[in-house]
């Protein structure tokens, strides 16, 4: 029995450069008006400082989020932390085809993270970053694209499970 597992983290420079930004663009106005902020009542301070705790709650989410990613004699099991909080698994009976491929995140799906191609019939997608991924074909009709950073260990997971295929 031979297992694949990847854990991909969402680790984008430009998005944490982003939320630094909006941190300082935030505090700015706090800083301006500190004098007048400390003479306000308590939730009229915590209204302004309501900006920077939401960048920072949003920084804090992706530093979390986490795709994990693993194959086995069951199925391809995946995970997009926190918003599953368990493994979803596709048992190979339910799985017309599988490909490793290149895709556009922007193009096909509007970015990377949990996407719905729902205009260009794409699909989901469960993505951190990178361009590589792994497309299912359900035989319900469905398709499943799963980003990965380990694709010549995912070929060789999927040729060793490919007769359960049916």
């Amino acid at each position: 029995m031979r297992v694949f597992q990847e854990e991909q983290k969402m680790n984008q420079i430009w998005i944490k450069v982003a939320l630094g930004i909006a941190l300082i663009v935030t505090f700015i106005p706090i800083v301006k008006n500190w004098n007048v902020i400390s003479l306000q009542s308590s939730f009229v301070q915590f209204k302004n400082f309501l900006g920077p705790i939401i960048v920072l709650l949003v920084f804090f989410l992706i530093e979390r989020i986490t795709l994990k990613t693993r194959i086995d004699e069951h199925g391809i099991s995946y995970q997009y932390f926190p918003f599953h909080w368990t493994f979803k698994t596709i048992k190979w009976n339910e799985i017309k085809l599988t490909s490793i491929r290149k895709y556009n995140a922007i193009s096909e799906y509007g970015g990377w993270g949990i996407r719905v191609g729902f205009l260009t019939k794409k699909g989901k997608a469960f993505t951190t970053c990178g361009s590589i991924g792994l497309q299912l074909i359900l035989k319900n009709g469905k398709k499943i694209l799963i980003g990965t950073h380990k694709k010549e260990e995912l070929n060789k997971a999927l040729e060793l499970y490919k007769n359960k295929l049916t």
